[in-house]
């Protein structure tokens, strides 16, 4: 195995180097970024390529990035590696060189060498991210901006990824929540349907062979397993337009409004919902206004990151009333649609001029809440899942196995 001498910086900005051995150069950076160096120079021991700053693209590309886009977990060790260099006294062209080397993304390495080169050509990097909208978002280009103007760009990234990180981990509980009952539906489907596809004809032909009159509940199975058999395929193409249907609708302005008002007035996920906005909310608002964007720029950007169009209302009259003069807790009492928790901490942090600091704690108190709410949640889906498919499964079973015992008991009579 090669061993290879690389140069690189610590998290906390040190200058480190050393001699390891790894099968390539690509391999040698992703083990040292998982110990949080980041590589900026590595050569084979024998003299061999180079792969240092100012060498044009790396040739160790990904090309399974060809077919994928840019994750948002890329995005964060993007900025975070960033904050890294600048803040280690590394110019911003060599760290995006650093970057667009190290990237093995195809699709995210063409877009920041874009980036290099506009920023060498002496474009702000908020410009020249804000040329790629669907990798970078308004959110990310607009502190970016603030960094740049205020001078303190390392910071405003290593703050960038913290929020990146942040929101990663709260959409990933989120659909950890739901793989649980997703795979226990498609189970139950599966079993309901072959026991109606397959089992139940052989049985009930054994049944009308006998010429006895069927409980209502074995009819009923009957006539779902001869409809299922016969029509089959209709009903999937049925259920297949529906689907459709339902989801051009609910991506309508009009729909989804609607189906997020109906979401608000639901008993427990109408909590979960505004619990999962006020943290999305408070913490994408900490974030920008410590990077030092303006409020009301602030509040429209983060808006953008609220999942139910009826919050996003809320968040727009506050800001005209922010505008007018009125204070943003008042405006968001007014609406009664946050969380009455979250309103008070902010009111407290307009009062006491700390309004950053009590967003971010409301940012990880809902954080915390909405993870103790989904382990709530998956702990008590697991034994009702359970109930659901033993009763659908039981009363199939049932429906079939009395009129069989009731032959039994008639052939044993005679």
């Amino acid at each position: 195995m090669p061993v290879f001498a690389y140069k690189g910086v610590a998290t906390g900005g040190k200058a480190v180097s050393g001699t390891r051995d790894a099968e390539t150069p690509k391999v040698l950076r992703q083990l040292m970024r998982k110990e949080g160096i980041v590589v900026t120079d590595v050569s084979e021991s024998k003299g061999a390529h180079v792969a240092g700053a100012g060498k044009g693209l790396n040739k160790d590309v990904d090309l399974g990035g060809i077919f994928g886009g840019v994750s948002a977990a890329e995005r964060a060790e993007f900025v975070r590696n960033m904050s890294i260099l600048l803040r280690a006294g590394i110019s911003l062209a060599t760290a995006l060189q650093i970057q667009v080397e190290q990237a093995d993304n195809l699709r995210f390495k063409t877009p920041l060498a874009e980036i290099r080169t506009m920023v060498n050509e002496g474009r702000s990097f908020a410009d020249a991210m804000a040329k790629h909208p669907k990798i970078f978002n308004e959110l990310s280009v607009s502190m970016v901006r603030a960094g740049e103007t205020a001078g303190n760009l390392d910071e405003v990234l290593s703050r960038l990824a913290d929020f990146e990180e942040s929101s990663i981990k709260l959409k990933s509980k989120v659909q950890s929540a739901m793989i649980y009952p997703t795979i226990m539906m498609i189970v139950a489907i599966l079993i309901v349907g072959i026991l109606m596809i397959k089992v139940v004809p052989q049985l009930t032909f054994q049944l009308k062979s006998q010429g006895k009159t069927l409980p209502w509940n074995t009819k009923l199975i009957v006539w779902m397993s001869n409809t299922a058999q016969h029509y089959w395929l209709p009903i999937l193409i049925g259920m297949g337009v529906a689907v459709y249907a339902f989801t051009r609708w609910v991506k309508s302005p009009e729909g989804r409004k609607k189906f997020d008002a109906f979401v608000l007035k639901l008993p427990k996920l109408s909590s979960l919902s505004r619990q999962i906005n006020a943290a999305r909310f408070s913490r994408t608002m900490a974030t920008m206004m410590r990077a030092g964007v303006p409020m009301l720029r602030g509040l429209e950007i983060s808006k953008q990151v609220l999942s139910n169009m009826v919050l996003r209302d809320t968040i727009d009259v506050a800001k005209q009333a922010v505008t007018e003069g009125d204070a943003l807790a008042t405006t968001l009492r007014r609406s009664a649609q946050f969380p009455g928790t979250m309103v008070k901490m902010i009111e407290v942090g307009e009062q006491s001029g700390q309004l950053e600091e009590m967003l971010q704690k409301v940012a990880e108190n809902y954080e915390g809440e909405v993870d103790r709410q989904l382990t709530k949640f998956t702990a008590m889906l697991e034994p009702l899942m359970i109930v659901a498919m033993s009763m659908m499964v039981g009363f199939i079973v049932i429906s079939i196995l009395t009129p069989l015992m009731d032959l039994g008991q008639i052939g044993g009579k005679k």
